[in-house]
């Protein structure tokens, strides 16, 4: 058993820090601001130099397990593990209910600002646009610019930006109130639309809704409010990611 394993199912304590309501992706909005992680002394004597920005919603930051337990964070002891020096906790931009346009609007309005060049942006953003019933013209346009400015952040550089396919909440307790099956019918729509433009600007692709599929067969897969993800499954796409970034960062 690896180091990562140990710490996710040894986990003292994953605690919901908000229970959400029947809103956008569960989406009632928090007010996680964004924090360079170099600010936090969680490591003393820290040598770490490489820098990860993950930008989101609510699956970046977390909703409902702890800080520890973000799939950024797990991402990034992943890393560790294989002997990449990169910092911790990773930078985030991300809130809970967010769209392509907050996600644009978020980025934008951040104190202070995220300076680039990262070594590797990851981009998971979309459930909330299907969530709300946006139109997919518009997140095609919308995730377009946000893959322009992760592409930004990561220094120009396409092969350093790694695109997260949005999960599928209808596999999830909560989403048992609903049809689930229209509902994997819409995420792959919008899943299609994120992968398309992907491929078109040769950035990383990977897909984690398969995974969070598995959430109707595994309760210890979701959080205690029944919507969002638990830190055991976090640390699956942590794994997931953390394949497409280490030949990149290492």
């Amino acid at each position: 058993m690896t180091g990562l394993q140990k710490y996710v199912f040894g986990v003292l304590a994953v605690v919901a820090s908000f229970i959400v309501s029947a809103t956008a992706s569960g989406c009632k909005k928090n007010t996680v601001k964004f924090v360079p992680a170099d600010t936090i002394a969680v490591l003393p004597a820290d040598t770490a130099n490489k820098r990860i920005l993950a930008l989101g919603d609510s699956y970046t930051i977390g909703q409902s397990v702890s800080e520890a337990d973000r799939f950024p964070n797990l991402t990034a002891l992943w890393l560790r593990e294989r002997g990449v020096k990169v910092k911790y906790p990773v930078e985030i931009i991300a809130r809970t209910g967010w769209t392509t346009a907050d996600l644009l609007s978020g980025i934008t309005s951040a104190s202070p600002q995220p300076a680039g060049p990262y070594d590797a942006v990851t981009l998971l953003i979309g459930v909330n646009n299907q969530y709300q019933g946006r139109d997919t013209g518009e997140y095609r346009a919308e995730f377009k610019s946000c893959l322009g400015r992760a592409i930004a952040f990561a220094g120009g550089l396409t092969s350093h930006v790694f695109v997260m396919s949005i999960p599928d909440w209808g596999a999830t307790p909560y989403g048992a109130n609903y049809n689930r099956n229209q509902i994997a019918i819409e995420i792959d729509r919008f899943n299609a639309i994120n992968k398309q433009e992907s491929a078109k600007m040769g950035v990383s692709y990977t897909d984690i809704t398969s995974a969070t599929r598995a959430v109707t067969n595994d309760n210890s897969l979701t959080a205690s409010d029944g919507l969002h993800y638990s830190g055991k499954e976090h640390a699956i796409w942590a794994g997931l990611i953390g394949e497409k970034i280490l030949p990149v960062i290492k």
